[in-house]
């Protein structure tokens, strides 16, 4: 049980169990008198009068509790049996839990309950640890109370000394509590001071040993890792710099290609990540021109049918009158194309193939891949990835781009095995959007401003947050907002588009075109566009119930215009009564255009469980660290570990002994950047 549901398998993993809170139980609330705001409260007093209450197929057992000053109901709707046989009326309990107000009874549902002892005497253990548990494992007599019992058992029974997992000069340098001490106080402090001291060993412990995880990774990358050597820039590269390049590069672009071309002659296996709004895709193909010239393939991978079709396009358009040889293969393409494709792959006809989730399969086989390029990497799991990469003998060099920028606490932790470019600066002649909050008080001004934007010749995007109507959710449906749109914007004067992701794929693709050709003037869009529509042309971006969307998606919706040299511009539309949370989207989305500010705000406000792509990784299992509120010890724990490894490579000195024996027997983890 406590396997299955805990995830509880030995000794140190219920050691490694630590409680969520503590209570204080020296102190004693009274009935008459307690702070409801208190997340849990302890209350002394006897419990009577015991009865089941049955409605409809439940039953809950109910009781009376008083302490001389007041009474409260107590609530169960499980373990039934076990509290009506060990509860007495002439004992005096302590009863600890959150109340609520039901109706106009206070009462705790499913209280902690124990004996309490005599005045003058003293506990034992002056603070409770209160840990997480599930309804199946209480009804097994595993509720916080009984993990208490366990721990409190396993704890008596630990040696006098427990090994050190952190060098000497490290516990001395912070003041760390020792390793036994803290583990015991983690459960059993005797002072909350303590177990804050205790709290704040192993939140160090346990960013520092991830930081070494991921670092030491790093290092044996660089070092054991084989990679194709790409020595020259030759006439592919050079042919598209000096005749198809319109335009001149940004500094930042220029930066990243000079780092991505170090890594590419280095004789070591790239694995780097690509941060940026805009002026990603030109680093690509230039750095790919670097693997045609020495003799390889490449490769792009795109999450949707509609980004790899824009990224053909455009690499189509951007390599005309050159002798490269660049191909699409995705889902949509007839049995036959397809096989064309594929055998002139194998035969190394094609130089750049551009595709899908279709590259991944078994028989699309390459001559000699030596470079692979994945947008958007966050769409995409670690198998899929690895499918890809295995289709060369020797590994290929690696570039994962994303849009969606990751906050610097996050490039610390779980991007620290990765080099990190970052592309942050705008091409000549761009502008930053301006972005706006509206409500539909001011919808005929939002129109207005519309048919003016229209009358200079631009386009217009309105995206919506859901496709059909949702009785639960006060949304405006994509349907009915078409519609609206369509009377305040009447044909022939105006044209519209629409596009969702229930149409289908050529009647998507028919209304894509006609929006990027010009022939509509508004697009009226689900979030389908939030990636691979590139339509300079288009200066406004209406989001509908904004405060319904995360800010990375909001970022990325944002990004759909000012892609032109014309002033571009966001509206948030909203309705009047915002939550909190969503003020402070609306507000931050107005105040800046910075994608790692956003990306560092988004953090804050949903934590990085709930980021995007995130969840699936699995990486970020922390068990009491907090990336977050804890960022300082993120930054002083990485700089640690980055002095020992650049002093002691190998951990061959005898303080750095623990760390040398945790990397040796930790288990092995999926890592996202053991990519290759």
């Amino acid at each position: 049980m406590l396997a299955k549901e805990l995830d509880i398998h030995t000794y140190g993993d219920l050691l490694m169990y630590f409680p969520f809170r503590m209570v204080d139980r020296s102190h004693i609330s009274t009935l008459n008198h307690f702070n409801p705001e208190e997340p849990y409260l302890v209350f002394k007093g006897h419990i009577h009068d015991l009865h089941t209450v049955t409605s409809g197929r439940s039953t809950r057992l109910e009781a009376t509790f008083s302490d001389g000053t007041g009474s409260m109901a107590l609530v169960w709707f499980q373990g039934i049996k076990w509290i009506r046989e060990s509860v007495r009326s002439n004992v005096l309990y302590n009863v600890m839990g959150k109340p609520t107000l039901f109706g106009s009874t206070w009462q705790i549902a499913h209280p902690d309950i124990e004996p309490s002892i005599p005045e003058g005497n003293q506990l034992r253990h002056p603070f409770l640890p209160i840990y997480s548990t599930t309804e199946k494992a209480k009804a097994k007599g595993f509720s916080s109370r009984g993990i208490a019992r366990l721990t409190d058992t396993l704890i008596q029974q630990l040696p006098s000394y427990l090994p050190e997992t952190l060098p000497a000069s490290v516990i001395e340098k912070y003041r760390l509590m020792d390793r036994l001490s803290a583990l015991k106080a983690m459960h059993y402090p005797d002072t909350m001071q303590t177990w804050q001291q205790a709290m704040f060993r192993e939140k160090f412990e346990e960013l520092f040993l991830h930081q070494l995880d991921f670092q030491s990774s790093r290092i044996s990358r660089r070092n054991h890792s084989v990679g194709r050597v790409f020595s020259i820039v030759g006439d592919h590269f050079n042919d598209f710099y000096n005749n198809n390049l319109t335009f001149t590069l940004t500094g930042a672009q220029k930066r990243v290609v000079k780092e991505i071309r170090t890594d590419m002659r280095s004789g070591r296996q790239m694995n780097r990540l690509l941060q940026g709004d805009v002026g990603k895709t030109l680093v690509a193909l230039l750095t790919m021109l670097i693997a045609l010239d020495n003799g390889c393939q490449t490769c792009l991978m795109a999450p949707t049918e509609i980004l790899a079709s824009q990224h053909y396009a455009s690499f189509t358009k951007m390599l005309a009158g050159l002798d490269i040889k660049v191909e699409l293969l995705v889902g949509a393409l007839k049995h036959s194309q397809k096989n064309a494709i594929k055998q002139r792959l194998a035969k190394g006809e094609v130089d750049i193939l551009i595709g899908t989730h279709a590259l991944l399969e078994d028989d699309v086989q390459f001559a000699q891949l030596g470079y692979v390029v994945i947008d958007e990497q966050h769409r995409f799991g670690v198998e899929q990835r690895a499918k890809l990469w295995g289709k060369s003998n020797i590994p290929p060099h690696v570039l994962v781009m994303t849009a969606t920028p990751i906050p610097r606490t996050l490039a610390m932790t779980l991007y620290a095995d990765l080099d990190c470019s970052v592309i942050d600066e705008l091409p000549p002649g761009r502008h930053p959007v301006i972005t706006t909050h509206g409500t539909d008080a001011q919808r005929l001004k939002l129109f207005a401003f519309m048919r003016q934007q229209i009358a200079q010749g631009r386009q217009v995007y309105v995206v919506y947050p859901l496709i059909n109507e949702s009785e639960k959710l006060d949304l405006k449906d994509i349907m009915d907002g078409y519609e609206s749109i369509s009377r305040s914007f009447p044909q022939p004067q105006y044209q519209l588009s629409i596009v969702h992701g229930q149409m289908p794929a050529e009647a998507k693709a028919y209304e894509m075109d006609r929006f990027k050709r010009g022939e509509t003037n508004i697009m009226v869009s689900t979030t389908v566009i939030e990636v691979g529509v590139d339509v300079p042309n288009a200066t406004v971006m209406v989001i509908e119930n904004a405060e319904r969307f995360g800010l990375s998606q909001l970022h990325q919706l944002r990004g759909r215009v000012g892609r032109g040299g014309s002033q571009s511009y966001c509206i948030l539309m909203t309705k009047e009564e915002l939550s909190r949370t969503s003020q402070q989207r609306i507000q931050t989305m107005c105040s800046t255009t910075d994608g790692f500010a956003i990306a560092e705000a988004d953090l804050r406000l949903r934590g990085p469980g709930d980021l995007q792509g995130l969840q699936q990784s699995g990486m970020l299992d922390l068990k009491v660290a907090d990336i977050v509120d804890d960022e300082p010890l993120v930054r002083a724990t990485r700089d640690e570990v980055r002095t020992i490894l650049e002093n002691d490579p190998d951990l061959l000195l005898p303080e750095n002994k623990p760390l040398r024996q945790y990397l040796q027997n930790k288990p092995s983890s999926n890592q996202w950047g053991k990519i290759s």
